[in-house]
């Protein structure tokens, strides 16, 4: 088996779906194994600029794979049967 999975979460304080989130994915992590990287975005203005309007915003391995909402089940899905990437054929846009 290659490297352990990473999902990263980019996230700011007071931001309730960016909690629900964290939550979703910490329920998923106890389905399937992965590594999980909280990242606060409040004051890092280059974060700030490229996050803000879209947190929460899940990555896996890096690629973007939701935005605003995202479900366990997709989470586990993803991290199962593909690369994390939502450019997928089925016309998912990767949120949830």
């Amino acid at each position: 088996m290659g490297a352990p999975r990473v999902v990263t979460v980019y996230h700011a304080e007071g931001c309730h779906l960016c909690d629900r989130a964290i939550e979703v994915v910490r329920e998923a992590r106890a389905r399937v194994p992965f590594r999980l990287d909280l990242v606060d975005i409040g004051g890092v203005e280059s974060l700030e600029v490229a996050y803000r309007s879209l947190i929460p915003v899940v990555e896996i391995d890096g690629k973007r794979a939701f935005t605003t909402f995202v479900s366990a089940e997709a989470l586990v899905e993803r991290l199962e049967t593909d690369d994390g990437s939502p450019d997928r054929a089925d016309g998912d846009a990767g949120n949830m």
